[in-house]
């Protein structure tokens, strides 16, 4: 009987302190600007959450800024599982000529942080024109959605035997036959996986955000969460917190409704 009540206690603590920090966003959100108080956070006040929602669109622009950041959540990682799963089926499957060093190479991409980068990134980009535009934002979280791909696509494949790919050969399919019918295929779950990951990464980005763009049309979404407090003038907090649901919700409702597919491609990627 105690090794079942221990457990559980232990779980439903752990559980009531991870959602501590949702129900002060929730009660707080919903509070109208006149009722905010600081000292009352943890009291339901007032219930005025749609009318900060509303406030929160009107204000901050978030309309262009969710158009933006769609399509940069879907076209990067898209291109980036796609480069990634080829790249994988090239070192592994073809047997790429120092595949290893090829791999070195593609992952290195990731070795270094964002801030080491980022201030000769916006030098580049204000010298060829990218700065403060949609082709500029995709390309930069294509680039960095590209090592993590191509890490885990590789260690799938390698999991993969080497009698598939000869038997294919054998039976008169093309290298892209076999990568389109055969190995995309069976890396369903895995491709999913890296999708979900760095469609969240770039949906819940700032630095790139507010380094490289300035228009409300090009900004990513959390960006303009950001401007909405500033010195001069910025939004309520309870508007604020109220438009960060709304960013929020997004990703939420993605991991619910694929975090079947998301858990088996993290597990069939660990090899």
């Amino acid at each position: 009987m105690i090794s079942r009540i221990v457990p559980t206690v232990i779980l439903v603590t752990f559980g009531i302190v991870w959602l501590a920090p949702v129900y002060l966003l929730i009660v707080n959100a919903a509070k109208s600007p006149a009722e905010y108080n600081p000292r009352e956070s943890w009291q339901i006040t007032d219930w005025s959450l749609w009318a900060n929602f509303q406030d929160a669109i009107r204000i901050s622009g978030l309309g262009d800024s969710v158009v933006s950041t769609l399509i940069y959540a879907t076209v990067a990682p898209l291109i980036a599982v796609i480069v990634g799963a080829a790249a994988g089926f090239a070192i592994v499957a073809l047997r790429l000529k120092h595949g290893f060093w090829w791999f070195v190479f593609l992952f290195g991409g990731s070795i270094f942080p964002l801030q080491m980068i980022i201030l000769p990134l916006f030098d580049g980009y204000t010298r060829v024109g990218l700065y403060d535009e949609r082709l500029g934002m995709i390309l930069i979280y294509t680039a960095i959605s590209i090592p993590f791909a191509a890490f885990v696509m590789r260690n799938f494949f390698t999991g993969v035997s080497y009698n598939t790919f000869e038997a294919a050969v054998i039976d008169g399919a093309n290298t892209w036959r076999i990568f389109t019918r055969m190995y995309l295929p069976m890396s369903g779950s895995a491709l999913v996986a890296i999708f979900i990951l760095q469609a969240t990464f770039i949906w819940n980005d700032l630095l790139l955000g507010l380094t490289l763009s300035q228009s409300d049309e090009v900004r990513p979404i959390v960006t303009t969460l950001a401007g909405m407090q500033n010195t001069y003038g910025g939004a309520q907090l309870s508007t604020v917190l109220a438009a960060g649901i709304i960013v929020s919700l997004p990703t939420v409702i993605l991991f619910l409704f694929t975090q079947r597919f998301f858990a088996r491609g993290l597990a069939l990627g660990q090899y």
